[in-house]
């Protein structure tokens, strides 16, 4: 995989069309506008450059589907947001949206070194009860 290629947007169409895909064997263009917000000609050359790319299948009119390494990129981009969303409501004690948004960000500059740190850096706070005594400090300062 070629790891760190595209944007912080490009990624994020990526991983929309995974998560579209897991709900339906393909995505579509207004789907993918809808999801992210965005205008349909930002679409198009999203689609465009990630087919360029080799990332994703794509003809102008016709579905969209992500080749092998497109998904393994998605995925990958998949696994970052979820390990950082949940870092930040579990152990930082964000809301769901504020975590959300925040992962959002945040998985287009952090390497997986750094993330697999983070989720082991989770899964040992939780297993500790540490999360726990954190969230009721900031509660009590």
């Amino acid at each position: 995989m070629r790891e760190r290629e595209l944007s912080g947007s490009m990624e994020d169409y990526l991983e929309t069309i995974l998560l579209l895909q897991k709900e339906n064997p393909v995505a579509r263009a207004k789907e993918i506008s809808e999801k992210l917000g965005v205008k349909m000609s930002s679409v198009t050359n999203a689609l465009k450059h990630l087919s360029e790319k080799g990332f994703i299948n794509y003809d102008r009119y016709s579905f969209i589907t992500l080749t092998k390494e497109g998904e393994k990129y998605a995925e990958n981009i998949f696994l970052r947001h979820e390990v950082l969303k949940k870092f930040l409501k579990t152990v930082v004690g964000l809301s769901e949206d504020q975590a959300e948004e925040n992962a959002c960000r945040m998985e287009h500059v952090m390497d997986m070194d750094v993330i697999n740190k983070i989720n082991k850096l989770v899964d040992f706070l939780e297993r500790e009860n540490v999360s726990q005594e954190f969230k009721k400090y900031l509660e009590d300062n």
